[in-house]
């Protein structure tokens, strides 16, 4: 059972979007900002989807592939013994922001000192009332609908960054103009994990 490390009591939670995975720039400079803030034990969620998960498309894939990825995240979450932290951020992308605040409303987690930050979330994330959070999306985003995640977001008091012309992985086609919005994304999810 994994256990709090004595020194440290923060963990960190990585959460992925399908076909987004962990070694993309948003979870992979995110995983390197949360080792930067002290996160040493991050647990990384690889769900492995087979060929029965499609991309989301409507709604029905999007809640069928919900329900296989969420039950796929705590099987791998099942030893933690959350009792054990005093710091914990769920850092997601995507369909992995859901899964996120979805396990974090299930397991109680709110009550404790829990942060999540929001690579482009999905509307479906804010059913779950994710606490402690910053959200970053773009208005390009085909997705989801911008303006519905923003106003979402807004309701729960959750700052949304909106990036012009950027699609669902924060990217625009621009190359330069690109690593500026990723550059801009990873100050402020510092900031946002140096703000305890």
């Amino acid at each position: 059972m994994a256990q709090a490390d004595q020194k440290t009591n923060k963990i960190a939670v990585v959460f992925p979007g399908i076909g987004y995975h962990l070694d993309m720039p948003l979870l992979y400079y995110g995983r390197d900002l949360l080792r930067e803030a002290g996160y040493e034990e991050c647990i990384q969620v690889a769900y492995m989807h087979p060929g029965e998960i499609r991309i989301p498309g409507n709604m029905g894939d999007m809640e069928e592939a919900f329900r296989i990825l969420y039950a796929r995240a705590k099987e791998r979450l099942f030893e933690v013994d959350w009792s054990g932290y005093d710091e914990v951020v769920f850092l997601s992308k995507s369909i992995g922001t859901a899964i996120a605040a979805a396990y974090a409303e299930e397991m109680g987690l709110n009550a404790k000192k829990i942060r999540h930050v929001l690579y482009t979330p999905l509307e479906h994330t804010f059913s779950f009332h994710p606490q402690n959070a910053i959200g970053f999306i773009g208005t390009k985003d085909s997705h989801c609908v911008t303006d519905t995640v923003t106003k979402l977001a807004d309701q729960q008091g959750i700052p949304m960054l909106v990036y012009d012309r950027a699609n669902h992985s924060l990217e625009t086609g621009d190359v330069l103009h690109d690593l500026g919005i990723l550059r801009d994304v990873m100050e402020k999810t510092k900031l946002f994990l140096q703000n305890t």
